[in-house]
């Protein structure tokens, strides 16, 4: 039972940010609101506010965040962390269909173009600093305070600030791929988190 719940949690959420994004696009952020965008979902606003805390969460929170966890949890342990977090990404991200590609795309792009976004979203990114160690340390034995595992996850977090301005051009996922590989490769020149 709780499978099918989660389901539909889940098939909620993603409506309301899809009818998010659409008015969004439509409309402009600033001029839509939470009830314009809990009608286009056939949501009441009070369960808009079960999923999303605010206008700006539909659009910040990433839902592949929970999946790439997973993933990175998953990974055999003979794997540093980048070399999981690769693995990771590229799993989550090579199930997406071209449809939820441009979703993804047009997401980031509207993150780039919206100031009082753009201020959210690195909240977001100190926010996955803190994970990132957290799931490097894990793997690694080490403490999520040690000075190497921070520093990897800030290079990490570097590394997707990095390649968001591929998503701002519309680029296809291989290249959007193929890009994150070269800066995840830079990443592991310079840092090493071997257990």
């Amino acid at each position: 039972m709780s499978g099918l719940r989660e389901r539909k949690k889940a098939k909620t959420r993603a409506a309301i940010q899809e009818h998010a994004l659409r008015l969004f696009r439509e409309q402009g952020y600033a001029e839509t609101t939470v009830q314009e965008i809990a009608a286009a979902a056939e949501v009441s606003p009070a369960t808009f506010f079960r999923y999303f805390a605010t206008k700006e969460d539909t659009i910040v929170l990433d839902r592949l965040d929970p999946l790439m966890i997973d993933l990175f949890r998953g990974q055999p342990p003979e794997l540093n962390p980048t070399e999981a977090l690769r693995a990771a990404i590229r799993q989550s991200l090579g199930e997406l269909s071209d449809d939820e590609w441009a979703l993804e795309s047009e997401r980031q792009k509207l993150v780039m173009n919206a100031p009082e976004l753009r201020v959210r979203m690195l909240d977001q990114l100190y926010e996955g600093i803190n994970l990132l160690a957290v799931l490097a340390a894990e793997r690694t034995g080490r403490s999520a305070d040690d000075f190497a595992v921070r520093a990897w996850a800030g290079g990490v977090v570097g590394v997707v600030m990095a390649t968001y301005q591929l998503l701002a051009i519309d680029a296809p996922l291989p290249e959007y791929l193929a890009t994150m590989d070269k800066a995840l490769d830079q990443l592991s020149n310079g840092l090493s988190l071997e257990p």
